[in-house]
Protein backbone atom coordinates (compact mmCIF):
# COMPACT_ATOMS: atom_id res chain seq x y z
CA UNK A 1 0.00 0.00 0.00
CA UNK A 2 1.64 3.50 -0.62
CA UNK A 3 0.74 6.37 0.41
CA UNK A 4 -1.11 7.85 -1.85
CA UNK A 5 -3.42 5.11 -0.90
CA UNK A 6 -3.16 5.68 2.73
CA UNK A 7 -3.93 9.19 2.78
CA UNK A 8 -7.66 8.33 1.08
CA UNK A 9 -8.00 5.34 3.29
CA UNK A 10 -7.77 7.84 6.23
CA UNK A 11 -9.94 10.46 4.46
CA UNK A 12 -12.61 7.68 4.10
CA UNK A 13 -12.26 6.05 7.57
CA UNK A 14 -11.15 2.95 6.10
CA UNK A 15 -8.26 0.31 7.97
CA UNK A 16 -4.95 1.37 6.79
CA UNK A 17 -1.70 -1.24 6.87
CA UNK A 18 0.24 1.90 9.23
CA UNK A 19 -1.42 5.33 10.39
CA UNK A 20 0.02 7.72 8.04
CA UNK A 21 2.94 10.07 8.51
CA UNK A 22 2.95 12.86 6.15
CA UNK A 23 4.22 15.87 7.38
CA UNK A 24 4.66 19.60 5.92
CA UNK A 25 8.86 20.17 5.20
CA UNK A 26 8.84 22.14 2.37
CA UNK A 27 8.93 25.25 3.97
CA UNK A 28 11.20 24.09 6.46
CA UNK A 29 13.22 22.96 3.14
CA UNK A 30 13.28 25.76 1.57
CA UNK A 31 14.41 27.98 4.54
CA UNK A 32 17.41 25.79 5.71
CA UNK A 33 18.78 25.32 2.15
CA UNK A 34 18.81 28.93 1.85
CA UNK A 35 20.75 29.28 4.75
CA UNK A 36 22.64 26.07 4.11
CA UNK A 37 21.61 24.56 7.52
CA UNK A 38 20.48 21.34 6.50
CA UNK A 39 21.11 18.22 8.55
CA UNK A 40 24.26 16.83 7.29
CA UNK A 41 23.35 14.00 5.20
CA UNK A 42 20.81 15.97 3.25
CA UNK A 43 23.15 18.90 2.72
CA UNK A 44 22.53 18.09 -1.30
CA UNK A 45 19.29 16.07 -1.56
CA UNK A 46 15.61 17.64 -2.79
CA UNK A 47 12.86 17.53 -1.08
CA UNK A 48 12.00 14.43 -2.36
CA UNK A 49 15.10 12.63 -1.73
CA UNK A 50 14.29 13.33 1.86
CA UNK A 51 10.68 12.28 2.00
CA UNK A 52 12.00 9.04 0.39
CA UNK A 53 14.81 8.72 2.86
CA UNK A 54 12.44 9.10 5.86
CA UNK A 55 9.86 6.97 4.39
CA UNK A 56 6.52 9.58 4.79
CA UNK A 57 4.26 11.16 2.96
CA UNK A 58 4.39 14.04 0.56
CA UNK A 59 2.70 16.97 1.95
CA UNK A 60 1.39 18.69 -1.44
CA UNK A 61 -1.79 20.94 0.15
CA UNK A 62 -0.39 24.49 0.07
CA UNK A 63 0.96 25.41 -3.14
CA UNK A 64 4.09 26.76 -3.98
CA UNK A 65 3.04 30.44 -4.38
CA UNK A 66 6.49 31.50 -5.48
CA UNK A 67 6.61 28.82 -8.67
CA UNK A 68 5.08 31.96 -11.12
CA UNK A 69 5.47 34.23 -13.24
CA UNK A 70 6.78 37.65 -10.92
CA UNK A 71 5.76 40.43 -10.78
CA UNK A 72 2.42 39.52 -13.18
CA UNK A 73 1.57 36.84 -10.55
CA UNK A 74 1.86 39.48 -7.48
CA UNK A 75 -0.46 41.84 -8.70
CA UNK A 76 -3.05 39.36 -9.06
CA UNK A 77 -2.21 38.20 -5.83
CA UNK A 78 -3.27 41.61 -4.34
CA UNK A 79 -6.56 40.99 -5.15
CA UNK A 80 -6.44 37.72 -3.31
CA UNK A 81 -6.30 35.67 -6.36
CA UNK A 82 -3.00 33.47 -6.59
CA UNK A 83 -0.99 32.27 -9.79
CA UNK A 84 1.49 29.56 -9.35
CA UNK A 85 2.47 26.70 -11.70
CA UNK A 86 0.80 24.41 -9.91
CA UNK A 87 -2.75 25.77 -9.54
CA UNK A 88 -5.20 24.38 -12.38
CA UNK A 89 -6.80 27.54 -12.99
CA UNK A 90 -5.44 31.38 -14.36
CA UNK A 91 -7.58 34.39 -13.56
CA UNK A 92 -7.06 37.50 -16.28
CA UNK A 93 -9.09 40.67 -15.87
CA UNK A 94 -10.40 42.34 -18.38
CA UNK A 95 -9.85 45.76 -17.08
CA UNK A 96 -6.43 48.40 -17.92
CA UNK A 97 -3.62 47.45 -15.47
CA UNK A 98 0.00 49.02 -14.70
CA UNK A 99 2.42 47.51 -12.66
CA UNK A 100 5.77 48.78 -11.28
CA UNK A 101 8.37 47.59 -9.09
CA UNK A 102 9.66 49.59 -6.08
CA UNK A 103 12.77 47.49 -4.53
CA UNK A 104 10.70 44.72 -2.99
CA UNK A 105 7.45 46.20 -3.01
CA UNK A 106 4.85 45.34 -6.64
CA UNK A 107 2.73 47.83 -7.11
CA UNK A 108 -0.43 48.06 -9.20
CA UNK A 109 -3.57 50.09 -10.38
CA UNK A 110 -6.46 49.25 -12.03
CA UNK A 111 -8.41 51.53 -13.60
CA UNK A 112 -11.58 51.59 -13.92
CA UNK A 113 -15.21 53.33 -14.86
CA UNK A 114 -16.01 53.39 -11.24
CA UNK A 115 -12.56 54.31 -10.02
CA UNK A 116 -9.02 53.45 -10.04
CA UNK A 117 -7.62 51.02 -7.14
CA UNK A 118 -4.16 50.62 -6.05
CA UNK A 119 -2.52 48.07 -4.22
CA UNK A 120 1.35 47.17 -3.31
CA UNK A 121 2.48 43.80 -1.61
CA UNK A 122 5.91 42.88 -0.39
CA UNK A 123 8.90 39.84 -0.69
CA UNK A 124 12.11 40.49 0.14
CA UNK A 125 15.36 38.74 0.81
CA UNK A 126 14.53 38.07 4.72
CA UNK A 127 11.29 36.53 3.76
CA UNK A 128 12.92 33.81 1.20
CA UNK A 129 15.49 33.27 4.02
CA UNK A 130 12.86 32.51 6.49
CA UNK A 131 11.35 30.12 3.68
CA UNK A 132 8.34 32.37 3.04
CA UNK A 133 5.99 32.03 -0.31
CA UNK A 134 3.59 34.42 0.16
CA UNK A 135 3.89 38.11 -0.07
CA UNK A 136 2.46 40.79 2.42
CA UNK A 137 -0.25 42.97 1.31
CA UNK A 138 1.23 46.38 2.46
CA UNK A 139 -1.87 48.26 0.82
CA UNK A 140 -5.00 46.64 0.35
CA UNK A 141 -7.81 47.08 -2.59
CA UNK A 142 -10.19 48.75 -0.67
CA UNK A 143 -9.50 51.75 1.74
CA UNK A 144 -12.88 53.55 1.61
CA UNK A 145 -16.51 53.23 1.08
CA UNK A 146 -15.42 54.74 -2.60
CA UNK A 147 -13.23 51.36 -3.77
CA UNK A 148 -16.18 48.72 -3.48
CA UNK A 149 -17.77 49.41 -6.96
CA UNK A 150 -14.45 50.09 -8.75
CA UNK A 151 -13.52 46.30 -7.19
CA UNK A 152 -17.06 45.30 -7.74
CA UNK A 153 -16.07 46.07 -11.42
CA UNK A 154 -13.13 44.42 -11.82
CA UNK A 155 -14.28 40.75 -10.34
CA UNK A 156 -17.06 41.24 -13.08
CA UNK A 157 -14.54 41.32 -15.09
CA UNK A 158 -12.58 38.49 -14.58
CA UNK A 159 -12.08 35.42 -16.66
CA UNK A 160 -10.60 31.95 -15.55
CA UNK A 161 -9.47 30.14 -18.15
CA UNK A 162 -8.69 25.81 -17.04
CA UNK A 163 -4.58 24.91 -16.49
CA UNK A 164 -5.08 21.29 -15.62
CA UNK A 165 -1.54 20.63 -17.47
CA UNK A 166 0.10 22.15 -14.42
CA UNK A 167 -1.95 20.46 -12.06
CA UNK A 168 -1.26 17.40 -13.98
CA UNK A 169 2.42 18.08 -13.67
CA UNK A 170 1.93 18.69 -10.25
CA UNK A 171 0.27 15.01 -9.69
CA UNK A 172 2.85 12.93 -12.05
CA UNK A 173 5.99 14.70 -9.81
CA UNK A 174 4.35 13.70 -6.40
CA UNK A 175 3.65 10.16 -7.62
CA UNK A 176 1.76 7.61 -5.06
CA UNK A 177 3.46 9.47 -1.94
CA UNK A 178 1.70 11.75 -1.86
CA UNK A 179 -2.33 13.50 -2.75
CA UNK A 180 -2.01 17.16 -4.52
CA UNK A 181 -4.94 18.88 -3.33
CA UNK A 182 -6.27 21.10 -5.80
CA UNK A 183 -6.00 24.85 -5.02
CA UNK A 184 -9.32 26.61 -4.90
CA UNK A 185 -9.15 29.51 -3.38
CA UNK A 186 -8.15 30.65 -0.06
CA UNK A 187 -11.53 32.37 0.92
CA UNK A 188 -14.84 30.30 1.24
CA UNK A 189 -17.57 31.98 0.48
CA UNK A 190 -17.44 36.03 -1.08
CA UNK A 191 -17.88 38.07 2.52
CA UNK A 192 -15.02 36.04 3.85
CA UNK A 193 -12.71 36.47 1.00
CA UNK A 194 -13.44 40.80 1.16
CA UNK A 195 -12.40 39.84 4.85
CA UNK A 196 -9.62 37.81 4.21
CA UNK A 197 -8.15 39.61 1.31
CA UNK A 198 -8.89 42.86 0.00
CA UNK A 199 -9.50 45.31 3.57
CA UNK A 200 -7.58 45.46 6.43
CA UNK A 201 -9.22 43.32 9.69
CA UNK A 202 -10.17 46.79 11.51
CA UNK A 203 -11.47 48.52 8.27
CA UNK A 204 -13.90 45.09 7.15
CA UNK A 205 -15.55 44.81 10.93
CA UNK A 206 -16.40 48.43 11.04
CA UNK A 207 -17.78 48.51 7.05
CA UNK A 208 -20.27 45.54 8.39
CA UNK A 209 -22.00 48.13 10.29
CA UNK A 210 -21.27 51.23 8.43
CA UNK A 211 -21.78 50.35 4.80
CA UNK A 212 -23.67 46.49 4.90
CA UNK A 213 -25.12 47.02 1.31
CA UNK A 214 -22.22 48.06 -0.09
CA UNK A 215 -20.56 44.68 1.31
CA UNK A 216 -23.42 42.45 0.85
CA UNK A 217 -23.42 43.92 -3.19
CA UNK A 218 -19.42 42.78 -3.52
CA UNK A 219 -20.07 39.75 -1.98
CA UNK A 220 -22.10 38.94 -4.49
CA UNK A 221 -19.90 40.08 -7.14
CA UNK A 222 -17.28 38.22 -6.12
CA UNK A 223 -19.23 34.75 -5.20
CA UNK A 224 -20.22 34.49 -8.91
CA UNK A 225 -15.59 34.76 -10.25
CA UNK A 226 -15.78 31.87 -6.80
CA UNK A 227 -18.19 30.35 -8.27
CA UNK A 228 -16.48 29.66 -11.45
CA UNK A 229 -13.23 29.32 -9.83
CA UNK A 230 -15.26 26.33 -8.06
CA UNK A 231 -16.77 24.63 -11.29
CA UNK A 232 -13.29 24.74 -13.13
CA UNK A 233 -11.11 23.07 -10.25
CA UNK A 234 -13.87 20.48 -9.29
CA UNK A 235 -13.73 18.80 -12.92
CA UNK A 236 -10.43 18.93 -12.57
CA UNK A 237 -8.82 14.93 -11.96
CA UNK A 238 -8.24 15.97 -8.12
CA UNK A 239 -9.73 13.72 -5.45
CA UNK A 240 -9.19 16.50 -3.02
CA UNK A 241 -10.17 20.02 -3.29
CA UNK A 242 -8.21 22.51 -0.80
CA UNK A 243 -11.46 25.40 -0.52
CA UNK A 244 -10.70 28.01 2.54
CA UNK A 245 -7.34 28.51 4.91
CA UNK A 246 -6.68 29.96 8.14
CA UNK A 247 -9.97 30.03 9.83
CA UNK A 248 -10.01 31.58 13.72
CA UNK A 249 -12.59 31.84 16.15
CA UNK A 250 -11.13 35.34 17.24
CA UNK A 251 -11.99 36.44 12.86
CA UNK A 252 -14.25 34.09 11.77
CA UNK A 253 -15.62 34.04 14.81
CA UNK A 254 -18.44 31.23 14.87
CA UNK A 255 -21.56 33.24 14.28
CA UNK A 256 -19.31 35.04 11.07
CA UNK A 257 -18.39 31.49 10.28
CA UNK A 258 -22.37 30.15 10.12
CA UNK A 259 -23.71 32.92 8.41
CA UNK A 260 -21.25 33.59 5.80
CA UNK A 261 -18.91 30.44 5.63
CA UNK A 262 -21.26 27.07 6.16
CA UNK A 263 -23.76 27.27 3.83
CA UNK A 264 -20.85 27.81 0.49
CA UNK A 265 -19.12 25.19 2.20
CA UNK A 266 -21.91 23.07 2.92
CA UNK A 267 -23.02 23.58 -0.69
CA UNK A 268 -19.92 22.98 -2.71
CA UNK A 269 -18.93 19.54 -0.44
CA UNK A 270 -22.27 18.15 -1.55
CA UNK A 271 -21.40 18.57 -5.11
CA UNK A 272 -17.82 17.07 -4.23
CA UNK A 273 -19.06 14.03 -2.52
CA UNK A 274 -21.66 13.36 -5.68
CA UNK A 275 -18.50 13.62 -7.44
CA UNK A 276 -16.39 10.74 -5.68
CA UNK A 277 -14.35 13.99 -4.24
CA UNK A 278 -13.06 15.19 -0.90
CA UNK A 279 -13.19 18.95 0.32
CA UNK A 280 -10.06 20.44 2.53
CA UNK A 281 -10.05 23.07 4.23
CA UNK A 282 -6.88 24.34 6.26
CA UNK A 283 -7.83 24.84 9.62
CA UNK A 284 -4.75 26.07 11.41
CA UNK A 285 -6.04 29.06 13.23
CA UNK A 286 -7.57 28.56 16.84
CA UNK A 287 -10.30 26.29 16.43
CA UNK A 288 -12.67 26.96 19.59
CA UNK A 289 -16.00 26.78 18.66
CA UNK A 290 -15.62 25.91 14.95
CA UNK A 291 -15.22 22.32 15.57
CA UNK A 292 -19.45 21.66 15.07
CA UNK A 293 -19.63 24.21 12.85
CA UNK A 294 -16.87 22.36 10.14
CA UNK A 295 -19.05 19.56 10.68
CA UNK A 296 -21.82 21.32 9.50
CA UNK A 297 -20.09 22.64 6.45
CA UNK A 298 -19.46 19.01 4.81
CA UNK A 299 -15.56 19.27 5.31
CA UNK A 300 -14.06 15.98 4.93
CA UNK A 301 -10.64 16.84 5.76
CA UNK A 302 -9.39 19.73 8.52
CA UNK A 303 -5.62 19.94 7.34
CA UNK A 304 -3.15 21.39 9.39
CA UNK A 305 -5.49 21.08 12.35
CA UNK A 306 -3.31 23.06 15.54
CA UNK A 307 -3.69 21.85 19.15
CA UNK A 308 -2.71 23.03 22.59
CA UNK A 309 -0.52 24.46 23.87
CA UNK A 310 -0.62 26.90 20.83
CA UNK A 311 -4.47 27.14 20.61
CA UNK A 312 -7.23 26.03 23.27
CA UNK A 313 -8.26 22.65 21.79
CA UNK A 314 -6.58 19.46 22.10
CA UNK A 315 -6.39 16.85 19.52
CA UNK A 316 -8.58 15.02 21.83
CA UNK A 317 -11.21 17.06 21.76
CA UNK A 318 -11.17 17.45 18.11
CA UNK A 319 -11.32 14.03 17.48
CA UNK A 320 -14.18 13.94 19.43
CA UNK A 321 -16.14 16.75 17.75
CA UNK A 322 -15.27 15.20 14.60
CA UNK A 323 -16.32 11.80 14.90
CA UNK A 324 -16.40 9.56 11.97
CA UNK A 325 -17.21 12.29 9.63
CA UNK A 326 -14.15 14.99 9.50
CA UNK A 327 -10.40 13.50 9.07
CA UNK A 328 -7.56 15.40 11.19
CA UNK A 329 -4.59 15.85 9.04
CA UNK A 330 -2.36 17.43 11.39
CA UNK A 331 -2.42 16.82 15.59
CA UNK A 332 1.29 18.36 16.69
CA UNK A 333 2.16 21.78 16.89
CA UNK A 334 5.12 23.08 15.15
CA UNK A 335 6.37 24.94 18.49
CA UNK A 336 6.66 21.07 20.01
CA UNK A 337 9.97 20.85 17.39
CA UNK A 338 11.30 23.96 18.87
CA UNK A 339 13.77 23.63 21.81
CA UNK A 340 13.53 26.87 23.13
CA UNK A 341 9.48 26.20 23.41
CA UNK A 342 9.81 22.70 24.76
CA UNK A 343 12.01 20.38 26.78
CA UNK A 344 12.77 16.53 25.31
CA UNK A 345 11.38 15.14 28.07
CA UNK A 346 7.89 17.11 27.79
CA UNK A 347 8.22 16.69 23.57
CA UNK A 348 8.33 12.74 24.77
CA UNK A 349 5.62 13.06 26.84
CA UNK A 350 3.67 15.07 24.14
CA UNK A 351 4.21 12.66 21.76
CA UNK A 352 2.74 9.63 24.18
CA UNK A 353 0.24 11.74 24.89
CA UNK A 354 -0.71 12.55 20.84
CA UNK A 355 -0.79 9.19 20.34
CA UNK A 356 -3.24 8.60 23.28
CA UNK A 357 -5.66 11.02 21.62
CA UNK A 358 -4.98 9.63 18.04
CA UNK A 359 -7.59 6.45 19.62
CA UNK A 360 -8.23 3.79 17.15
CA UNK A 361 -6.17 5.54 14.21
CA UNK A 362 -9.18 5.90 11.96
CA UNK A 363 -9.97 9.57 10.10
CA UNK A 364 -5.78 10.66 11.17
CA UNK A 365 -2.98 11.63 9.46
CA UNK A 366 -0.34 12.85 11.37
CA UNK A 367 1.34 16.14 10.42
CA UNK A 368 3.13 19.12 12.34
CA UNK A 369 0.85 21.54 12.39
CA UNK A 370 1.08 24.44 10.42
CA UNK A 371 4.28 23.00 8.82
CA UNK A 372 7.65 22.09 10.09
CA UNK A 373 9.55 25.32 11.45
CA UNK A 374 13.10 25.94 9.95
CA UNK A 375 14.91 26.33 13.04
CA UNK A 376 12.88 22.63 14.70
CA UNK A 377 15.30 19.87 15.88
CA UNK A 378 15.33 17.48 13.52
CA UNK A 379 15.73 14.20 15.98
CA UNK A 380 12.05 15.51 16.71
CA UNK A 381 10.83 14.84 13.47
CA UNK A 382 12.36 11.66 13.19
CA UNK A 383 10.76 10.89 16.64
CA UNK A 384 7.62 11.59 15.62
CA UNK A 385 7.74 9.14 12.47
CA UNK A 386 8.93 6.60 14.33
CA UNK A 387 6.22 6.86 17.40
CA UNK A 388 3.76 7.20 14.42
CA UNK A 389 5.11 3.75 12.83
CA UNK A 390 5.17 2.32 16.22
CA UNK A 391 1.43 2.50 16.32
CA UNK A 392 0.72 -0.28 13.95
CA UNK A 393 -2.13 -0.66 11.85
CA UNK A 394 -5.26 1.07 11.75
CA UNK A 395 -8.34 -0.88 12.69
CA UNK A 396 -11.55 -1.52 14.09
Amino acid sequence: MNYRERMLRAMRGDDCDVLPCVPRLDLWYKANRENDTLPDRYRNAALSDIIESLDIGHHAVIPDYRDASFPASEATRSLGLYQCNSICYRVDFDVERSIGVEGSVVVTEYKTPKGNITTRVRYDEEMIREGITVSLVKEHAIKNRSDFEAVGYIFEHAVVTPCYENFNRKKEEVGDRGIVAAFCTTSASGMHFILQELMPLDKFFLATYDYPEELSALSAQIEILLDRIFDVVAQSSARVILLGVNFDSMITYPPFFEKYITPSLKEKSERLHRAGKHLLCHTDGENRGLLDLYVRSGIDVADSYCPAPMTKTTLKEARAAFGDRVTVWGGVPSVAFLENSMSESDFDRYLDMTMESVGDGKRMIIAIADSTPPAAKFERVEKLIKKTREFGPVRE
